[in-house]
C-alpha cells in the first residue's frame, strides 16, 4: 500500500539515527534503545529532539537539583567533621591552649580556622588570650549538630529539604569540598498518535546522506534521492575554541596599560620579606607578617641587596633617619631574609624603583599583572590565590590628581561606569585613597583598588631623595567577577567546562 504523502515526507527527513531508534521507541525505555541499536546516550537524546520537533514522540525533562558528598564530605563521614573532632578534646578537659588543640585535634589548618569559628558561631566554645573554653554543658556537645545529620541523609533532592536541613545546607556551602550540588536531568518521552503509526511502517528507501567529490565525478548521484533536510529544528550549539575568560581580562587589561604609555614589571612568585615587607615600611611585627595571613619557605632565607641598602632600611624602622621617626624597635636582618610567596605585586614596584635609582633620569611608567597569594581560608569572597594589577609612575611633577586620573581612564576602559573615591589610610603610601565601582544590577558599590603617593620611608632608602611616586594595587579577581555577575570567586577557577562553554568572550 502506497505511503501518503505526509508519511513519504516525514521518512524521507528522519537522520539514519533517528530512523535507528524509531522501531525501539514503543519501549519508552532510553537504557533499552542504547541496548539494541549501539547508539551512546546523546546521540539517542539528540535524535529524540528531533523526532519531537516532528511530532512523533514527546519529549518531557524533569529538571532536579541534587545535594550530595563531595571529596571532603566523604572523608568526613568517615572520620567526623572538624569542629566535631575538635569539640571532642573537652571530653577530658574545660579549657585548652588553642596550639595543643590543633595538635590533638590533628587537623590541618584550614580545618582548624573553619572548626574554630563555627563552634564559636554555635556558641559551643569561647577564645580568651590563645585559651579555647568550653561554654556549653557537657550533653550539648554530645548531640549531633545539624551538620552531621544532614550529611548523613545524603544524597537528597533540594526541593524536598526540611528548613533546618536548608540551613545546614547553606552554613556547608561554602566550605571546601564538603557537599556538591549538581542538576540531575530526567529524560521520558513517549509515541504520539503519529509515531505509533511511523513505527509500523517498514523503511527501506535507500537515500544519499551527503553528496561527495567522488559522486559528482562519477555522476552515481544521478536517479537516486536525497534525504530532506530539517531546517527549523535546533541543533547542537558549536562552542569554538577560547581562551579561559580570566587569561582574556588580563590580556585585555595589559593592553590597556601598554596604550596608557606604561612598560611591564615582571618577576618571581617568591621573594624575600625584605622586598615584600620591609622596603615598604612594614614593620617586622606587623600582623600581617602572621603566618595566618602569609606563606613562608620553611628552612629556606634569601639574600639581600647591598649593604647600603640594608642599612638604610635597618635605621629607618628603628627610628634614626632624619626624616622619620620609624617605628622604633630593633630591626631584625634575619626576619627580612625569610622567603615568603608574595602577599602583593607591590614587590615588584619597589624592585623597579630599586632598578631605576642606578639610573641618572629617574623617571617612568610601570604595571604588573600577576598572582599574589595569602594564607586565607578559602570562601565565596577569599581565595588563597588572586592575580592583582599594580602600577606606579615615577616624576617630579606627578601629584594626586594625576593619580586619580590615571586610575578613571583605566576603570572607564575596563568598562565600569560609575567610579568614586574614598580617603583611606594603608601603610606606604599617604595620601591614600580607595576606588569603588557601581555594579548595575545588584545596585551596589563594590571595592576594587587602592592606591596613592609613596611616603618618603619608601623611596628615599631607594632614591637617596624624595620624588613623587603615584602607586595603587587592585585586586583584578574582583573586577572580573564584577564583569561577569559572579557573586562566589571560586567560580572563576573551578573550570566548569559547560559554564566556560557559555561565557562570553571578554569584549569592551
Amino acid at each position: 500500500m502506497p505511503l501518503s504523502k505526509k508519511y513519504e515526507d516525514i521518512l524521507k527527513s528522519l537522520s539514519p539515527n533517528e530512523r535507528a531508534i524509531l522501531s525501539y521507541l514503543i519501549s519508552g525505555n532510553i537504557e533499552d534503545i542504547e541496548k539494541k541499536t549501539g547508539l551512546d546516550r546523546t546521540s539517542i537524546l539528540r535524535s529524540l529532539e528531533f523526532l519531537s520537533n516532528k511530532g512523533i514522540v514527546k519529549l518531557n525533562i524533569e529538571s532536579k537539583k541534587i545535594v550530595s558528598l563531595d571529596t571532603n564530605g566523604i572523608l568526613y563521614m568517615k572520620v567526623g567533621l572538624p569542629e566535631r573532632r575538635l569539640l571532642n578534646i573537652f571530653s577530658h578537659t574545660l579549657a585548652i591552649s588553642l596550639k595543643e588543640a590543633k595538635e590533638k585535634s590533628k587537623l590541618t589548618d584550614n580545618e582548624f580556622k573553619a572548626a574554630l569559628g563555627v563552634l564559636k558561631r554555635k556558641m559551643f566554645i569561647k577564645v580568651e588570650r590563645g585559651i579555647m573554653i568550653l561554654q556549653a554543658k557537657k550533653e550539648e556537645i554530645t548531640k549531633k549538630m545539624l551538620e552531621e545529620s544532614f550529611l548523613e541523609r545524603l544524597p537528597c533532592e533540594i526541593a524536598k529539604l526540611q528548613p533546618q536541613d536548608r540551613y545546614a545546607l547553606e552554613q556547608l556551602k561554602g566550605r571546601k569540598d564538603i557537599i556538591k550540588v549538581e542538576d540531575i536531568k530526567k529524560f521520558n518521552f513517549e509515541l504520539t498518535p503519529l509515531g505509533k503509526k511511523l513505527i509500523k511502517i517498514e523503511i527501506d528507501v535507500p537515500l544519499i546522506e551527503t553528496l561527495t567529490t567522488e559522486m559528482l565525478k562519477k555522476g552515481t548521484w544521478k536517479g537516486r534521492e536525497f534525504r530532506k533536510y530539517d531546517i527549523v529544528s535546533k541543533v547542537p550549539k558549536i562552542y569554538g575554541g577560547k581562551k579561559h575568560f580570566v587569561n582574556q581580562a588580563i590580556e585585555y587589561a595589559r593592553k590597556i596599560w601598554i596604550e596608557m604609555g606604561f612598560k611591564e614589571m615582571t618577576g618571581t612568585f617568591i621573594q624575600t620579606s625584605f622586598w615584600n615587607f620591609d622596603v615598604l615600611f612594614t614593620p617586622q611585627d606587623h600582623p600581617v607578617r602572621e603566618l595566618q595571613d602569609t606563606f613562608y619557605i620553611k628552612q629556606i632565607y634569601g639574600r639581600l641587596p647591598n649593604k647600603e641598602l640594608v642599612n638604610k632600611i635597618s635605621i629607618l624602622h628603628e627610628g634614626n633617619a632624619n626624616y622619620s621617626q620609624g617605628w622604633k624597635y630593633k630591626w631584625n636582618e634575619e626576619e627580612a631574609r625569610r622567603v615568603v610567596l608574595r602577599t602583593h605585586t607591590t614587590c615588584l614596584s619597589v624592585r623597579t624603583l630599586y632598578n631605576i635609582s642606578k639610573l641618572k633620569n629617574k623617571q617612568g611608567k610601570f604595571f604588573a599583572i600577576g598572582k599574589c597569594f595569602r594564607n586565607e581560608t578559602v570562601d565565596s569572597s577569599h581565595l588563597f590565590e588572586f592575580n592583582q594589577t599594580e602600577g606606579i609612575v615615577i616624576d617630579t611633577t606627578a601629584n594626586f590628581r594625576h593619580l586619580l586620573g590615571y586610575l578613571k581612564e583605566f576603570l572607564i576602559r575596563m568598562g565600569f561606569k560609575k567610579i568614586r573615591f574614598r580617603p583611606h589610610f594603608f601603610p606606604y603610601t599617604e595620601p591614600s585613597v580607595e576606588a569603588d565601582v557601581y555594579n548595575e544590577k545588584t545596585k551596589k558599590w563594590v571595592e576594587v583598588l587602592g592606591a596613592g603617593i609613596f611616603r618618603p620611608e619608601v623611596v628615599i632608602p631607594l632614591f637617596d631623595e624624595y620624588i613623587p611616586v603615584l602607586a595603587w594595587g587592585m585586586g583584578f579577581d574582583r573586577m572580573i567577577a564584577e564583569h561577569y555577575n559572579i557573586n562566589d570567586l571560586r567560580e572563576l577557577y573551578e573550570n566548569n567546562i559547560t559554564k566556560l562553554r557559555k561565557t562570553k568572550i571578554w569584549i569592551k
